[in-house]
């Protein structure tokens, strides 16, 4: 499946959940944690390559899944990996399970920023750059930090899709390219 592909194959799996979500009290946070909680047990190597063998049945990855899940999924979550087990869907719950992050980050009008820093960020600073980024993307913003001090000056912000960097490492690798 080729990468581009993922996020379309995913997309209504996620709106699936999202929606179903709504539709119960703390539904967008217990999806969210069950989501979560299945996209790292599938994206562990052990596990992955055991999803791989062609003679497990459906019911066999199904079983395997809800076993390494324990009581972390509720009956709605089981019959989600039941269905993506069917229809052999259960390497997109990574996919998924971001997309469905997406969405509840928009219904709830909150936006994670990471901010990668040359320097270490003070609450201040922070407080400060959340309140810029709110007044401009009109939402609750949730800010984690960084240092790389191979930056050696600036911030990189990244917001989903979005990437604003004004880094000193930034600006000298788009005057070499300007140079080349």
């Amino acid at each position: 499946m080729a990468e581009a592909e993922l996020p379309t194959i995913a997309r209504p799996y996620a709106r699936a959940a999202f929606s179903r979500g709504l539709d119960q009290t703390d539904g967008l946070g217990t999806w969210s944690r069950m989501l979560s909680l299945l996209a790292a047990a599938v994206s562990e190597p052990i596990v992955e390559e055991v999803l791989d063998n062609p003679t497990l049945t459906t019911e066999d990855e199904t079983s395997l899944i809800l076993q390494l899940m324990g009581d972390g999924l509720n009956q709605d979550g089981q019959n989600f990996v039941s269905v993506l087990a069917e229809y052999g869907r259960l390497a997109l719950l990574p996919t998924i399970a971001e997309l469905f992050e997406l969405l509840k980050a928009n219904h709830e009008k909150t936006m994670d920023v990471e901010v990668t820093s040359a320097f270490e960020v003070s609450d201040q600073e922070k407080i400060e750059l959340g309140a810029a980024l709110q007044r401009m993307l009109q939402r609750d913003i949730n800010i984690e930090t960084e240092v790389d001090k191979l930056l050696i000056g600036g911030v990189v912000i990244r917001a989903e899709d979005t990437v604003i960097d004004d880094s000193v490492k930034g600006r000298l690798e788009k005057l070499s390219l300007v140079l080349s």
